[in-house]
């Protein structure tokens, strides 16, 4: 049975051959890469996060790509909901999500909710 040092002895011996072996490969995996990267067409643009070209990461019949990024639009992104609250300085809120500072502010002075409430 091994004991712990025999262990680290073999532990430090395999890192030095990775650390060989990933040295070797280096160049040639780079390589490699630049090769299919020219051949699809793929800039360093694209390969940044969040990033898509063409069809949107889609292929053929709108069905995504393995390993493409595609960003799922919500049914809220962008939906813009009408102000029902307005501060003395002309802030707005929607009354929806966490009252903001302002508001929260001056019904801390005494003020109530109401007061700031936009008529229709």
């Amino acid at each position: 049975m091994s004991n712990l040092i025999d262990i680290q002895g073999q532990i430090e011996k395999l890192q030095k051959q990775a650390a060989e072996i990933k040295s070797r490969e280096f160049d040639k995996t780079v390589q490699d890469i630049l090769v299919k990267m020219k051949a699809f067409g793929i800039t360093l643009k694209d390969l940044q996060p969040g990033k898509t070209r063409g069809a949107k990461g889609k292929g053929k019949a709108g069905v995504p790509v393995k390993g493409a990024v595609v960003k799922v639009k919500k049914a809220k992104d962008g939906a813009v909901v009408a102000a029902k609250f307005r501060g003395p300085n002309g802030e707005t809120w929607s009354g929806r999500g966490l009252s903001p500072r302002w508001l929260t502010a001056l019904v801390a002075q005494g003020h109530s909710k109401e007061e700031f409430a936009i008529k229709s």
